[in-house]
């Protein structure tokens, strides 16, 4: 069985932890809603209002004009991230981490020791409130899919339970917005054809998906059935590091998606820096509101775990394939891969001014965000 962990409202969740007088408010985490930045995480009471992730920070703003912004403090988000990990690792080495604020286990191999998968999943879930006094949702499944789909179910503080022979019991009522990368504009899609649920996905055969979706309707078939063979692959085994979000609205605006590649980036070359890791190329994943999926890379001269370095590649990926005017973009990513040890490399002896100093803005960057938080220090182009 696999398990998937994920924080509730990760970013907010700790800046209430940290600032009680926070609690029972509105709270959202990102840019500032006077310029072009974005909302990163916002508190259930503002989800009462609409507000998601991934939303302009102004039309935050318009729907609770009371909420309070607050930057984002990605060094200290990135500490507990790492004492969560270590709460993971405790129970099972087969952790892998998907962010900052979720992960899949897989405890089969633990379970002589700590009990069966749900037995491990509550003793992680306890140990999480206890210790660092956030709350952790937890789906447990046969696969993937199943876990992820079972852990946002459960939210906030949830955790669900689906056995293998009832896996698609599980599934078929459900809407199909629930298969990964379904979102408003695959509903529409699959609405006009008289598909709502994953039963009537079901009962589809195989190349309407291809039709509508391309290859990636092949994976959606796949998940409508319950199938998923991926396996978890721990930190160490990894061989590109990846993040990305669906928007909620389709987005066509360039300073919106710089805002968001900023983010995605921060967290990308914090788990370079925190597994010891560079990277010598760097991805972007493009996804049109057609669905239409591209992914660009370039490689580096040298192996790098420098934030700047790794975004102003991502930048210029993505300003070189908007000039092609193909359309609103409903999911971006940004990854890294061809990972290589942290330790020096050739030439690392002499690496110039301008890459020292750098390294260095990542360092102190880290620090004081750690110490001083929200709005100490802010990167440039970030949207803040």
């Amino acid at each position: 069985m696999i398990l998937h962990i994920d924080m509730d409202a990760f970013y907010a969740s700790v800046e209430e932890r940290d600032q009680p007088e926070l609690r029972g408010k509105p709270v959202i985490v990102g840019g500032n809603p006077k310029g072009r930045g974005v909302v990163a995480a916002a508190n259930y009471k503002a989800r009462s209002y609409g507000i998601r992730s991934a939303m302009p920070a102004s039309q935050a703003r318009r729907l609770c004009p009371e909420a309070i912004f607050l930057a984002p403090r990605i060094a200290c988000y990135a500490e507990v991230s790492e004492q969560i990990h270590q709460i993971f690792l405790n129970y099972t080495p087969l952790v892998e981490p998907l962010s900052l604020d979720e992960a899949f286990l897989d405890a089969t191999g633990s379970e002589k020791l700590f009990g069966d998968s749900e037995a491990i999943g509550r003793q992680i879930k306890e140990e999480i409130k206890a210790k660092i006094h956030l709350c952790a949702s937890v789906g447990i499944a046969p696969n993937k899919f199943v876990a992820k789909v079972a852990s946002d179910l459960g939210k906030p503080d949830g955790f669900l339970v689906v056995q293998p022979e009832a896996v698609q019991a599980f599934l078929d009522p459900l809407p199909v917005r629930r298969l990964w990368g379904i979102g408003k504009s695959g509903d529409q899609i699959l609405a006009k054809k008289g598909i709502r649920t994953i039963h009537q996905l079901r009962q589809r055969p195989r190349r309407l998906l291809r039709e509508c979706f391309g290859l990636w309707g092949e994976q959606l078939w796949a998940f409508a059935h319950g199938r998923d063979d991926r396996p978890v692959i721990p930190d160490h085994e990894v061989k590109s590091i990846s993040n990305e979000t669906t928007f909620e609205k389709d987005l066509d605006d360039i300073d919106l998606l710089q805002s968001h590649i900023v983010t995605l980036t921060e967290q990308v070359a914090w788990r370079l820096r925190r597994q010891d890791l560079r990277a010598r190329t760097v991805g972007l994943k493009i996804r049109f509101a057609d669905f239409k999926t591209i992914t660009r890379s370039h490689s580096l001269p040298k192996a790098t775990h420098t934030t700047q370095d790794l975004l102003s590649i991502a930048i210029d990926l993505l300003k070189t394939n908007l000039k092609k005017k193909q359309g609103p973009i409903r999911l971006l990513g940004m990854a890294v891969s061809h990972l290589v040890p942290g330790e020096i490399i050739q030439g690392e002896l002499f690496i110039n001014e301008s890459q020292q100093k750098q390294q260095g803005i990542d360092v102190a960057t880290d620090l004081i965000k750690s110490k001083y938080g929200q709005s100490a220090i802010k990167r440039g182009g970030g949207g803040a």
